[in-house]
């Protein structure tokens, strides 16, 4: 009887093994699936976040030459490593609860105040970043619409005009015209965007070498080192009337310390250990961008991150394209030169 109840028992216990085992199995595929699926929505989230414009299609041929043809690039093949000129636009977004809540204002529409040619070095282990002011007095060339038709051509109009008028193909358009120089791809990124991705990031460090106290941008510091969240950095970012000469020259000044703040703070974020924190980061970027349509994937910007995996912090520099003060108007400036054609010509 004894024997009994003991075989009685090993055999439940054999029995429970394997329905206990195919509980976990099925846990751990459950959880499998769920965690592949969760990976798949992420990536098709972020990838229809981008927005993109077909600019190489829009302007034609009618452009700078390449300064080098870009090899193809294949899964098996090494990432690329020719130079690239890319034209970097900060949209002061008036459209939006998020812009306007980030002092966008009520109207509509955006502008492009910010401006910066970011030429990446053959290699990508350095680069310069050149910030062109938007009060620069050009001439803005026809430029054509989506809509059918093209703008007229402009003289004497103000740099950030060419985006209101005719949005990311003008600007592109413009640009090349007054540099000879092929932008190879083209960023946007609006008001809501830049505050999310600093946020992020857990927020950027800034020194400041004189006291900021613009009731314009709502910012109020005292000349020093600050960490500033995302609104205070987008403030940061649009201050011009509490520095300086109020000049949009000195706010170029403020915007290219953001840009090393923002590098360094990316290079010390290790988001790689932290799925979630990627994630934010990602979603904050693609959310609020418009590219060219050859980065208008999350497998491109992806290919173009890591392409410039060797490029530090430290091997950037920032300039502002060399202009003086308008005959017709002491409020515009103008290109200076030679000196402006001289340094368009280096990035060639």
């Amino acid at each position: 009887m004894f024997l009994s109840v003991i075989g009685d028992d090993e055999d439940r216990r054999v029995g429970r093994r394997p329905r206990a085992l195919k509980a976990v199995g099925l846990t751990l595929a459950g959880a499998l699936v769920l965690g592949c699926a969760a990976a798949g929505w992420a990536y098709w989230h972020l990838n229809s976040n981008i927005k993109s414009v077909d600019i190489n299609s829009a302007l034609g041929d009618d452009r700078p030459a390449k300064a080098t043809p870009a090899p193809a690039v294949s899964q098996e093949a090494p990432l690329p490593t020719e130079a690239l000129n890319i034209l970097v636009l900060g949209s002061d977004s008036r459209s939006g609860k998020e812009n306007q809540a980030l002092g966008g204002g009520s109207s509509t529409g955006a502008r492009s105040d910010t401006a910066m040619v970011v030429h990446i070095d053959a290699g990508r282990t350095t680069a310069t970043v050149v910030s062109i002011p938007r009060d620069t007095l050009v001439t803005r060339p026809s430029c054509p619409l989506g809509s059918g038709g093209s703008t007229a051509v402009s003289y004497r109009a103000m740099f950030n005009s060419a985006y209101s008028v005719g949005g990311p193909v003008c600007a592109v358009k413009t640009v090349e015209s007054i540099t000879d120089v092929r932008m190879d791809h083209y960023i946007e990124i609006d008001f809501s965007g830049f505050a999310k991705l600093v946020n992020a990031l857990g927020g950027v460090t800034v020194t400041t070498d004189e006291d900021i106290d613009d009731n314009d941008s709502h910012l109020h510091l005292k000349a020093g080192t600050h960490h500033l969240d995302g609104k205070q950095a987008l403030a940061l970012a649009r201050t011009r009337h509490g520095i300086g000469d109020g000049s949009d020259l000195g706010r170029i000044g403020l915007q290219q310390k953001l840009v090393t703040a923002l590098l360094e703070q990316i290079s010390a974020t290790n988001l790689l250990t932290s799925p979630t924190k990627l994630y934010s980061v990602a979603d904050a970027v693609t959310g609020s961008l418009t590219t060219d349509t050859g980065l208008d994937s999350l497998t491109e910007l992806m290919s173009l991150g890591e392409s410039l995996k060797g490029l530090a912090a430290g091997d950037v520099k920032t300039v502002t394209m060399p202009v003086v003060t308008a005959p017709s108007n002491p409020n515009r400036v103008v290109a200076k030169e030679p000196a402006a054609r001289e340094l368009w010509e280096s990035l060639r």
